[in-house]
């Protein structure tokens, strides 16, 4: 029987040709190596499956697993039903990695036994500013839980809910059935948030080993509306599965009230999103937020006056022509 891989890596793929090399360049580099790179190409259209094709001797323990376009989540997904390794960890394939990075974090589980392990990152301005940590003033910590984490992280009004900021136990994935929301855009947010209340053992690394890349996007005022209608609906989604999670999954009384604030202070970016949109998109937008009930989610949820003064104003405004 083949041995159980220490460290899988699962790595979405689709039409980033452009940066594809850079990220692969970057795991051949992996001291230790990872003993599986799972990348799941979701149908890309460009020259990525030429690209992947041409490094497969350079990285012999990459397997690729192609499929039919389905999104972000979904190709997670598939790369999550194949990995072994013991270790797991998420690449979005515009983005690069330290050398060290996952030999730190995977020393650090080990020793603490830990369900999750995380880390700093940076942001990648390509060349335009200087990258940035993620996280410029957080110091390491002990082994705590992961709702502590997450309790210390919304205090402070500084969380990102990124999935490669983390190296997981694939136990603690399997245990508890964890898998991404199909076709859901932002979809770290949810998992993120689930997977911290569900882990009990989680350390921080803050020095940066994830390079998170933010390229300069142009698109034509057709896909721009896509785009915004497509997040603006993924938002919502978002923001009532946590308001879900606070009042079913969590004891804490403060922790409750951090992640009711968080989801109406996050659920703002709707409107900013839904005024961006050309009419009549807008006012179809509008009226659907208030059909099903957005308002008075948030309105809910709502940590005091100040949030309630921006709910009630976004509300007069959603009828304006």
């Amino acid at each position: 029987m083949t041995a159980t891989p220490r460290l899988s890596l699962v790595v979405p793929v689709y039409n980033v040709a452009t940066y594809l090399p850079r990220c692969l360049e970057s795991l051949a580099a992996l001291t230790p190596p990872a003993d599986e790179i799972v990348v799941v190409d979701d149908g890309s259209t460009d020259e990525c499956p030429a690209i992947l094709a041409a490094w497969a001797h350079k990285l012999p323990q990459m397997r690729v697993i192609r499929q039919e376009n389905g999104g972000l989540s979904a190709a997670r997904n598939t790369g999550l039903d194949h990995a072994r390794g013991r270790w797991l960890a998420f690449v979005d394939s515009d983005d690069f990695v330290s050398a060290g990075a996952y030999g730190r974090l995977m020393e650090m589980a080990e020793t603490d036994d830990l369900d999750m392990a995380l880390m700093n990152a940076q942001y990648h301005y390509e060349g335009r500013q200087p990258d940035a940590p993620i996280y410029p003033d957080v110091p390491a910590s002990p082994v705590i839980s992961g709702a502590q984490w997450l309790k210390e992280r919304l205090a402070q009004g500084r969380l990102l809910h990124m999935v490669w900021m983390h190296l997981y136990r694939r136990s603690f994935i399997e245990e508890h059935g964890l898998r991404f929301v199909p076709r859901l855009i932002h979809e770290d947010v949810i998992w993120t948030t689930r997977a911290l209340l569900l882990a009990q053992r989680v350390r921080y690394d803050p020095r940066p080993g994830y390079h998170y890349r933010i390229p300069v996007r142009r698109f034509t005022p057709e896909q721009n509306a896509r785009r915004l209608c497509a997040i603006i609906d993924s938002s919502v989604v978002n923001a009532c599965t946590l308001a879900e999670i606070a009042e079913r999954e969590v004891a804490d009384p403060e922790l409750k009230r951090l992640l009711r604030h968080h989801l109406v202070d996050g659920g703002f970016s709707v409107f900013h999103k839904a005024r961006r949109l050309p009419m009549p998109l807008r006012r179809h937008c509008y009226r659907r937020l208030r059909s099903d009930g957005y308002f008075g989610l948030l309105w809910r949820h709502a940590a005091g006056l100040r949030q309630r003064r921006r709910i009630a104003r976004n509300y007069l405004v959603s009828f304006l022509p």
